[in-house]
């Protein structure tokens, strides 16, 4: 099988005078990698690039932050002696390249695996990009990728005005198809974002693709994406983040597992199979948690067994979810209050 060439490896292998000599900074974590597994730092400079800054997307360019962790700056990168800069501090503000920090650049380049949903931060630290770097006068170059769970299946809803926030800044559907160099063109295009965009195109990518079947090895882009069946029922089991249910954060399977204590597994996996939704089944299951919500005690609930992932579908699987739960065990469901991805006015769920 041949395999899918990433935009990382367009630009290094036949576009590297983009780069060569250029001033750059880099927008990267641990899944910028190519298909050997050596990282878009050592690529860019080993082409001649002179990388002059660093920045992190949520859970930092190490990847080592949790969901929601404020991130704060590294005065230098230990290899490379160039500062990074955290595009995931305290507040709203800090989810944006200062004016200072693109300074000096000739270019930003943005290599991020975003996972299909629209929840996946990374791509609103791509349009935040994008946005300051034109008016900073930088060209952003974007290195595209494939979306890990196809680009044909589109799942969910828009999001309405008044309602963006960091986990949906565009409207864009809960499963959207798209891959980042695609959602770059719409936000300059539709949005008006407006900036000197130049998108590297992937190779041999077809949109009927799960990530398997690229060819690419699975580097999990965030602390709790650990495989592509993570990826999968993301769209919709996401949405249990805007409850005080267990989205499964603290164990081995996150959003395939979910539940709380006081749910009786049996009568949820029940009342889910009930509904007769295509392509999985529920496993009824007790969990707990090492961190995050319920951390240390005990949740009945289901795992999410995927038996075929065309048919699947993951909102409407979250979305009963939380009714099934709701009905079989009401005293343990509850909508989050919290303030959600630096929004304290408007409820989680909208």
């Amino acid at each position: 099988m041949s395999r899918v060439q990433t935009g990382l490896e367009t630009l290094i292998h036949e576009q590297p005078e983009k780069i060569r000599g250029a001033r750059i900074g880099v927008v990267c974590h641990p899944a910028s990698v190519d298909a050997e597994l050596r990282h878009a730092l050592d690529l860019l400079q080993a082409a001649g690039a002179r990388i002059t800054a660093i920045f992190g997307p949520e859970h930092g360019a190490r990847g080592e932050a949790q969901d929601m962790e404020s991130v704060g700056d590294l005065a230098l990168d230990s290899r490379l002696r160039v500062p990074v800069y955290s595009l995931y501090g305290a507040t709203f503000d800090s989810l944006t390249p200062r004016r200072e920090q693109l300074s000096g650049l000739d270019a930003l380049v943005i290599d991020l695996q975003d996972v299909g949903a629209r929840y996946y931060t990374f791509v609103w630290t791509l349009a935040l990009c994008m946005e300051a770097a034109g008016k900073a006068g930088v060209r952003v170059v974007v290195c595209d990728r494939p979306n890990p769970i196809d680009g044909s299946t589109v799942e969910g809803n828009l999001i309405k005005p008044g309602f963006e926030s960091f986990v949906g800044l565009h409207p864009l559907p809960n499963r959207h198809g798209l891959t980042p160099g695609e959602i770059a063109r719409y936000v300059q295009d539709y949005r008006g974002v407006r900036c000197e965009l130049d998108i590297v195109p992937l190779r041999g990518w077809r949109r009927d693709m799960f990530f398997e079947e690229t060819g690419l090895p699975w580097v999990y882009p965030s602390p709790n994406m650990p495989t592509v069946d993570t990826a999968l029922v993301y769209p919709g089991m996401c949405l249990v983040e805007a409850t005080e249910l267990s989205e499964g954060r603290g164990t081995c399977r996150p959003f395939e597992v979910a539940g709380a204590p006081g749910v009786d597994p049996e009568r949820l996996a029940a009342e889910l199979s009930r509904r007769d939704l295509p392509g999985c089944r529920f496993r009824p299951l007790y969990f707990r948690p090492r961190f995050q919500k319920h951390a240390g005690g005990s949740c009945g609930g289901v795992q999410i067994h995927v038996t075929d992932r065309r048919r699947f579908d993951s909102y409407a699987v979250g979305a009963a979810f939380l009714q099934s739960v709701r009905r079989v065990a009401p005293d343990a469901f509850a909508w989050r209050e919290k303030p959600y991805e630096f929004v304290a006015d408007i409820p989680a769920i909208d």
